[in-house]
C-alpha cells in the first residue's frame, strides 16, 4: 500500500516536471525561437523595446497559460463524464457543450454586432451552459435520476440540433463564417490573459466541487445502487459533478474554441498509470491534459511552418486513432 502511494506521488511529480518542460517549450519554441536567458529576463525585467520580450509577454506566455488551463480542465471534465455515464468513450462534448457554444458564437457574429474576442468568450460560455442544462433536463427520469443512456441520447440530439442551426446561419452569412473559422477549429493563439480573469471564479467553483465530491465519485464506480446503499444520493452527486463538467468544459470552449479528444484520451492515459481512484486520477488528468495540449500547440507551429495550424486540428490527429482503438477494444 505504501509503495503504491509512493509510486503515485512520484508519478505526480514527474507529471509536474512534464508540465513545466512543456510550458517552457511552448514559450520558447516557434517561428521565433527564444533562448532561456531571454525568457527569464522578460519575466523579471520586461523591456518593451525588445522584440523578443514583446513576443513572450503578449503572445507566447498567454498562449501557454491558456493551453495549460484548457487542457487540464477538459481532461478533468472528461474523467468525470466517463465516471458519471460509466462509458469509456464519453467526453465533455457528449453534453452538447461544444455545439451549444458554437451556435451562440455564430448568433453573436451573424445576428448581433459582436466581434471582439471577449464577446466570443461570453457567447460561447452561455451557449455551452444552455446546451448542457438542456441535455441534463432531457435525460432526467420520472424520479429525477440521470440515466447514462439518456444522457448520451439527449447529448446526440441536442448536438445535432445546434450544429444544424449553426450551419444554416453560416450558409446564409458566409462573412461570419470566415470571422469565426479559427475559433471553430480550436485555437489558443491570439488570446489575452484578460479573457481568463473573468472565468477564474468558474474554474475555481468547479475545482471546489471536484475536491468535495472526489470520494463520492469513487462510490459511483460501484454503481448507483451501491452508492445509495452507502448512504449517498447518486442523483444529487451526478448533478453536482455535471455542474463541475459544465463549468470546466464550458469555460474551456469559451476560451479556446472547439478542441476535441483531450477529454477522451487523457483520462484513459491517467487510469493506466494511476488507477481509478479519483483522488489520484483527477490531479493526474490535470497534469497530463495540460502537458498534452501544450505539446500539441508546440507541434502545431511546425506542422505547416511558418503558418500556425489550429491546435484543435492537432488534437484531432492524435485523438482519432486513439478513439478508433478504444471503440474496437470495447467491441472485442
Amino acid at each position: 500500500m505504501l509503495s503504491c502511494r509512493l509510486s503515485r506521488i512520484a508519478g505526480l511529480l514527474v507529471g509536474m516536471m512534464l508540465v513545466a518542460a512543456a510550458f517552457a517549450a511552448s514559450v520558447m519554441l516557434g517561428t521565433t525561437e527564444i533562448a532561456p536567458p531571454t525568457f527569464a529576463q522578460a519575466l523579471m525585467h520586461y523591456d518593451p523595446s525588445r522584440v523578443a520580450h514583446i513576443i513572450i509577454v503578449t503572445e507566447r506566455l498567454p498562449r501557454a497559460v491558456i493551453a495549460a488551463l484548457v487542457g487540464a480542465s477538459l481532461a478533468i471534465a472528461g474523467a468525470l463524464m466517463q465516471t458519471m455515464t460509466r462509458n469509456p468513450l464519453a467526453s465533455p462534448g457528449i453534453l452538447g457543450i461544444n455545439a451549444g457554444a458554437m451556435f451562440f458564437v455564430v448568433i453573436a457574429v451573424s445576428l448581433l454586432p459582436l466581434h471582439a474576442p471577449a464577446d466570443y468568450v461570453w457567447a460561447a460560455l452561455l451557449g455551452g451552459l444552455v446546451a448542457a442544462c438542456l441535455v441534463m433536463m432531457l435525460s432526467r427520469g420520472r424520479q429525477g435520476e440521470l440515466s447514462p443512456l439518456r444522457v448520451v441520447l439527449a447529448g446526440v440530439a441536442v448536438t445535432a440540433m445546434f450544429v444544424s442551426f449553426s450551419q444554416g446561419l453560416l450558409i446564409i452569412d458566409r462573412q461570419s463564417f470566415e470571422s469565426v473559422l479559427y475559433w471553430l477549429a480550436g485555437s489558443v493563439s491570439g488570446r489575452e490573459l484578460s479573457l481568463v480573469v473573468p472565468l477564474l471564479p468558474l474554474f475555481g467553483i468547479a475545482l471546489l466541487l471536484c475536491t468535495l465530491l472526489v470520494r463520492h465519485a469513487n462510490a459511483l464506480l460501484l454503481g448507483d445502487d451501491m452508492a445509495e446503499g452507502l448512504g449517498m444520493r447518486a442523483g444529487t452527486i451526478k448533478l453536482l459533478l455535471g455542474l463541475a463538467v459544465i463549468l470546466l468544459a464550458g469555460s474551456s470552449v469559451a476560451l479556446a474554441g472547439m478542441i476535441g479528444f483531450v477529454g477522451l484520451i487523457v483520462p484513459h492515459m491517467a487510469r493506466g498509470i494511476f488507477g481509478v481512484d479519483h483522488r489520484w486520477l483527477l490531479p493526474a488528468c490535470a497534469l497530463l491534459g495540460a502537458s498534452l495540449l501544450l505539446l500539441a500547440d508546440v507541434a502545431s507551429r511546425f506542422l505547416m511552418a511558418p503558418q500556425d495550424v489550429p491546435v484543435g486540428v492537432m488534437t484531432a490527429l492524435i485523438g482519432t486513432p486513439f478513439f478508433i482503438y478504444l471503440a474496437r477494444r470495447k467491441q472485442a
